[in-house]
């Protein structure tokens, strides 16, 4: 590759649509509902191990019942503390 090609490619990737999200899904948009944004999906798409369905929002509880919404990528360290407070009981129910 020539420098002038080299340039040409870096202005290119340069722009603002370069730094854009892969997935669309990703995206964060505060002025969807909570409903909406439980039916988010980031990704559904096939690869080797099958089909793969992510969804962008987690609706979880706080600790005062309110359900709430966690986003898969910002609020990662957050639904991994919540996954960790899952329980389950002798029947295998999941208790939270």
């Amino acid at each position: 590759m020539n420098k002038q090609t080299d340039n040409k490619i870096h202005k290119t990737n340069s722009s603002d649509e370069a730094f854009r999200t892969v997935n669309e899904g990703d995206i964060i948009d505060d002025s969807k509902s909570l409903a909406e944004k439980k039916e988010q999906v980031a990704v559904d798409s096939w690869d080797i191990a099958g089909h793969v369905k992510v969804p962008t929002y987690f609706p979880v509880e706080d600790e005062t019942g309110e359900e709430q919404v966690l986003h898969h990528v910002k609020d990662a360290e957050e639904i991994s503390d919540v996954i960790r407070q899952a329980r389950v009981d002798e029947s295998g129910d999941r208790q939270w």
